[in-house]
């Protein structure tokens, strides 16, 4: 198969240095990268800014804000027969963008705000055949935030976690998730390293392609 795997932060500027992101590292979507290419599929990987060591044989794809990982998506989601977003792409970008650094004298105390399209709501009319994978990094109402997105965004399967746990979420080796599925269907795994769960995506990913 070709899988479009998209991981890590992004990155919204305000001035030439300053910038609002979030706490992922982009561990979950590159082991979910690492372990479709070492079975043998072919892997595009479209990355946020972090300082991880790109998988061995994947065609690794450098963004920096969610305009640019939408381009790219935009781009290669045609290529591929499934597309797992495991990025973890910024809701807001500040409205103006200081050209030069602001003065902390004289900025503004006020940053306002704008939403950033959503990129599988926005790639939604792509789909056909694909197989689409969401994530849902939440710290409440797990398995309700997982099936809003799932109506939402139209995917297939959103693998959802609940961050507020030490032992997963950002920053950590492992991982404790739910699958739910389009159909309904949620399963409970217990505590796993980021790579299993990789390869728990990727068999689901195997067993349901052409179903869709």
């Amino acid at each position: 198969m070709r899988i479009l795997v998209t991981a890590g932060p992004t990155r919204e500027a305000i001035d030439p240095v300053r910038f609002l992101s979030n706490r992922s590292t982009g561990r979950m979507g590159y082991a979910v990268a690492s372990v479709c290419r070492r079975r043998g599929h072919k892997v595009v990987l479209v990355t946020g800014p972090v300082s991880l060591k790109p998988p061995v044989g994947v065609r690794v794809i450098r963004i920096e804000s969610a305009a640019e990982m939408l381009k790219a998506v935009r781009k290669w989601v045609s290529w591929c027969d499934a597309l797992v977003m495991a990025a973890a792409v910024s809701d807001f970008r500040p409205k103006a963008v200081s050209r030069e650094k602001l003065k902390k004298r004289s900025a503004p105390e006020l940053l306002v705000l704008k939403k950033t399209q959503d990129i599988l709501k926005t790639v939604r009319g792509l789909k056909k055949h694909r197989i689409y994978v969401g994530f849902a990094a939440e710290t409440s109402n797990l398995i309700q935030e997982a099936g809003r997105k799932l109506r939402e965004k139209g995917v297939d399967l959103v693998v959802a976690n609940d961050v507020t746990k030490k032992d997963s979420g950002f920053g950590t080796e492992t991982n404790r998730v739910v699958f739910v599925t389009a159909g309904g269907n949620v399963k409970r795994f217990p505590l796993l390293k980021k790579t299993q769960v990789a390869g728990r995506i990727l068999e689901w990913i195997e067993a349901n392609c052409g179903k869709h």
